[in-house]
């Protein structure tokens, strides 16, 4: 029986399944398909000829949810709200966020809600949830009588301090569904439960904005595959790591905005941990985007604090940042004739003008192909034919207009492509008190072996690992996540004065995921829990999240941790200060049975037997011969000097001049500067 990993994404669909009787690891990728995510999960099955009665576990990870809100093809949604309170959706915080705050042509994006839909009832909760103003049951009938005009695909009901008190948000939610039970309802003590009302009302409506969407896109996934034979639920990879259920996704699926790229981060601690690496970045680049995540002591760094199309989503997910810089990322000029690269990509149709398939414009994968780094023999992911005389032509269009060489303009759009990448690594490195110099970048993806030394130099990194499988890296690590709540409870206040309150909110949270992992199967010995609290100095309005270790609660020893992460973080810290809690946070996992992938077998033979070609290769502005290597032919332990081009299914590593690699014990490609 297989347990297979699928990750759906914006240029090919990986598919990652496993043996589980021999560990063996069989590995595709498909051309993806928009608005038929289903198909090409299916058409990634039929090529690794599994059939679906042969696999036992199924998890998959989508960008369904994030393409829809940014595309803006959502569920049409209602809003019911407190009295006065409306607009807050629209108002926000009336601020621009960055990078707007520097455009001056800036324009404010529309809320998902118009106004029209926008409705309000007559209560008040106070912020500790006492009841300031009953709800009035005349005006909830009201709302509830005008919303059929309305025809609202989905409800957002987001009532004022509804985290501390939920009773009315939920009394309002059992009417709707009496009345429109066909219409899915999001409620804010659901989705977030936690203050700052623009913040949770912003999530709260995008959830609602993506339920209707992505319960037909798991409704028919699951459908196709049950015909296929497959028996299971399927699970999805949620954006804090971990897997949900299906029932979870369509209730919560603003939890998968970063479905995909979590797959790999949760492989790369996977495998940094066998191979004795604690502080990694993992680098992820693929046809469409860039996604990057630091990881310290094991840990990837986490957020709440996150924006989709300028909109606040304050989920729990890992810190991941994502730039518009992939393979499929076109070249072009701006309006004051400079280069630029990206964000617009050649995604799955038309790709880049090497696919064949009618792109015509510049990508990076266009500008590879000119510098010989990619090959022109080998089928890209095992099926699509690369055609070099049409990636050389349409950078060369593109240098006529620069009165550029092709080459040099080749060198330049990856040199603007690696600018962009490093500076998404500098803002969870460097911006956040870590040194890069400290870490070891894991690189996969398509692409990210490819590039992965030049954004080292850059930062000043001095060792790259490139693991195995490096292009299905992302759907392999679907694999290894155990299923995952999140929950959490406000409790503002002095720390030393809130710990019984903490401790209470700890005792609820906990049997509430119970209740979840009793549902979901999981017995007592299959279950692992962690703890957290948001904590900063009184006067401040953000927080820092600080781990908690197993036992009671220790104030001190939380304070003294908190000050050395401020002090690590922002350069400062103020021992003698008094030190708030936010909120206290609690995430249980089911841990599932982890594939073991088939011990790594090196080539036999030489270095030279694994040689398969010499072909040009252009760095910095210069053409050298360089040998070509096939990575499963090469022997254990050996050394490959650059300049040199190490190929295999669904990736290439470059490795640069000055630069070397060897193959660690298990089968990982090592890149380090040469003696």
């Amino acid at each position: 029986m297989f347990v297979v990993g699928i990750d759906v994404g914006g240029t090919f669909t990986d598919v990652t399944a496993v043996d589980g009787a021999s560990g063996r690891v069989v590995v595709t990728k498909v051309p993806s398909q928009p608005n038929n995510e289903a198909a090409a999960v299916l058409a990634g099955l039929d090529a690794l000829g599994i059939d679906g009665r042969g696999v036992r576990r199924l998890v998959h990870g989508t960008t369904v949810g994030t393409n829809a809100i940014l595309e803006r093809r959502g569920a049409r949604v209602a809003l019911i709200t407190t009295a006065g309170f409306r607009d807050l959706i629209e108002i926000g915080r009336t601020k621009r966020n960055i990078p707007a705050l520097f455009v001056p042509t800036f324009v404010r994006p529309k809320p998902f809600v118009e106004r029209a839909l926008r409705f309000e009832v007559d209560e008040r909760m106070l912020h500790d949830g006492a009841v300031l103003t009953p709800l009035h049951g005349g005006s909830v009938d009201r709302v509830i009588d005008s919303l059929p005009r309305a025809a609202p695909e989905a409800l957002a009901v987001c009532l004022l301090h509804a985290y501390a008190n939920s009773a009315h948000e939920r009394a309002v939610g059992e009417r709707f569904r009496e009345r429109f039970p066909e219409v899915p309802v999001s409620l804010s003590s659901d989705v977030v439960p936690e203050y700052r009302e623009f913040e949770r009302f912003s999530t709260t409506v995008l959830n609602a904005y993506l339920q209707p969407l992505m319960d037909r896109y798991l409704a028919g996934l699951e459908k196709k595959l049950f015909e296929a034979g497959y028996a299971y639920g399927v699970l999805t990879i949620g954006s804090s790591g971990g897997m949900m259920t299906v029932e979870t996704a369509r209730r919560l699926p603003i939890r998968t905005t970063v479905s995909g790229p979590a797959g790999g981060v949760s492989q790369g601690c996977f495998t940094a941990a066998r191979a004795g690496i604690t502080d990694f970045i993992t680098y992820d680049m693929g046809g469409t985007s860039t996604d990057v995540c630091l990881v310290r002591d094991g840990r990837p760094l986490t957020t709440t604090d996150n924006l989709i199309a300028a909109f606040p989503v304050k989920v729990a997910q890992i810190d991941i940042r994502t730039v518009g810089a992939g393979g499929g990322s076109i070249a072009s000029l701006d309006i004051d004739g400079a280069l630029q690269v990206g964000p617009r990509s050649a995604g799955a149709q038309p790709g880049p003008a090497a696919y064949g398939l009618g792109g015509v414009e510049p990508t990076v994968t266009d500008a590879n192909i000119v510098l010989g780094r990619m090959s022109t023999e080998r089928p890209l992911g095992g099926a699509l034919r690369i055609h070099a005389d049409l990636a050389r032509n349409a950078v060369a269009a593109l240098a006529a207009r620069l009165r550029l060489d092709r080459t040099r303009l080749a060198e330049g759009i990856i040199d603007i492509a690696v600018a962009r990448m490093t500076a998404s690594i500098r803002e969870i490195s460097i911006q956040q008190g870590h040194d890069p110099r400290d870490f070891t970048l894991i690189a996969f993806g398509g692409a990210g072996p490819m590039h992965a030394i030049p954004v080292a130099e850059e930062l000043g990194i001095p060792r790259v690992l490139v693991p195995r499988h490096p292009g299905n890296f992302s759907a392999l690590g679907l694999l290894v996540s155990d299923v995952k709540h999140d929950d959490v409870r406000t409790r503002v206040g002095r720390l030393h004065e809130r710990v019984p309150a903490l401790e209470a909110a700890f005792a609820e949270m906990s049997a509430a995921a119970a209740r979840r992992l009793d549902a979901d199967g999981f017995d007592e010995r299959s279950r692992r829990t962690e703890r957290s609290l948001d904590l900063r100095y009184a006067g401040q309005a953000f927080e820092l999240s600080v781990p908690l270790p197993p036992g009671a609660l220790d104030a001190p020893a939380i304070i003294a941790d908190f000050n050395a992460r401020h002090l690590a973080t922002y350069g400062h810290a103020d021992p003698d200060g008094d030190v708030e809690v936010v909120n206290a946070r609690m995430s249980t996992y089911g841990v599932v049975d982890k594939p073991d992938p088939s011990q790594w077998s090196a080539g036999g033979g030489t270095v030279d037997d694994a040689r398969i070609a010499t072909r040009d290769v252009w760095f910095a502005g210069r053409a050298a011969p360089t040998p070509v290597y096939e990575r499963d032919r090469l022997p254990g332990l050996a050394r490959v000097d650059g300049p040199a081009i190490v190929e295999e299914f669904g990736a290439t590593t470059v490795v640069f001049p000055a630069w070397r690699a060897r193959l660690a014990g298990a089968g990982h490609l090592v890149l380090e500067r040469g003696a």
